[in-house]
């Protein structure tokens, strides 16, 4: 089974303008909510591809219960803490030619809560996979993620860590299955400016080195490189398509590498998957779409 962890998941809306003006009465073109969270994207890939998953994570409040409630609708298997006090955070988006984004602060997580967590996450098995992704909330220990991975150390559970610098740094000493840097965020763990392939191949290996299995570093329209626990460097290019979309396409690429290893076992085909449902994002209004995916699959 496939668990996704998102501590402060969000519910995203996102409004559209033909023009934003500060001060004034503003009418919406369009209006879309999403259920938003680096973890509950995976998720959804995940299903929208037709691999049952589940997510964990913290809500509160009313609107903790309507993310609860529309991930359940579409098919995503939860088991969220419900906090007594505050509300899963909204974040508005604002798209009038660029976009602004105004994020929610999110619920106070206390340490009963994070030891329910641990509470859940002590039921997984060998085999499992947990998807680690996003930033810590202020009121969570900084080093959970270490916490949790020490935790569950030498029980053959799958760990995939897709966090920024010290957070990703930190845990590499419990061997995390997949960790996917970009080009920009792998130079600043070791705070250079990577101008070429070699070069990022190079700081990927080192990674490697630390503990990582897998290290997965994307590019953008630069297409990604693989560091396989094998040793091996795999290259991967994009399908030709128009950008249309930025959020959740890391996320994708993660949910699709994951799944990809899971059915073939091979991780030219896992980076082949990842890569589809990356870019299936990138090309969408939302997150990818399995027609959409096995179309780009075919292309590469």
């Amino acid at each position: 089974m496939i668990y996704t962890v998102t501590f402060n998941p969000a519910i995203d809306y996102v409004v559209h303008l033909r023009s934003l003006n500060m001060g004034d009465i503003n009418r919406s073109e369009s209006e879309e909510i999403f259920c938003g969270g680096k973890g509950i994207n995976v998720s959804t890939v995940l299903k929208n591809l037709g691999e049952d998953n589940i997510a964990l994570g913290f809500i509160a409040g009313f609107t903790g219960k309507a993310l609860e409630a529309g991930l359940n609708k579409s098919g995503i298997n939860t088991d969220f803490i419900t906090l007594d006090n505050g509300f899963t955070r909204v974040n508005v988006k604002i798209k009038s030619g660029e976009e602004t984004d105004i994020n929610g602060q999110g619920p106070d997580i206390s340490p009963s809560a994070v030891n329910e967590l641990f509470g859940r996450l002590d039921q997984l098995k060998s085999g499992d996979y947990l998807v680690l992704a996003g930033s810590i909330p202020a009121t969570m220990p900084d080093d959970i993620y270490e916490r949790i991975m020490e935790r569950l150390d030498g029980r053959g559970i799958n760990i995939v860590v897709d966090a920024t610098k010290d957070l990703l740094l930190n845990v590499l000493r419990y061997k995390p299955f997949l960790i996917k840097p970009n080009n920009h965020e792998l130079g600043e763990m070791f705070g250079t400016e990577l101008k070429t392939l070699d070069e990022i191949i190079v700081h990927a290996q080192k990674l490697r080195e630390k503990g990582a299995r897998n290290v997965l570093v994307s590019m953008a329209g630069d297409g990604s490189v693989l560091i396989s626990e094998t040793g091996e460097v795999i290259r991967m290019g994009v399908p030709e398509g128009r950008v249309l979309n930025s959020v959740g396409a890391g996320d994708s690429m993660v949910a699709g590498f994951i799944l990809g290893y899971i059915r073939s076992g091979i991780y030219t085909e896992a980076l082949k998957l990842g890569t589809a449902c990356g870019s299936a994002t990138a090309f969408s209004p939302g997150l990818a779409e399995r027609d959409l995916v096995e179309k780009l699959c075919d292309a590469l």
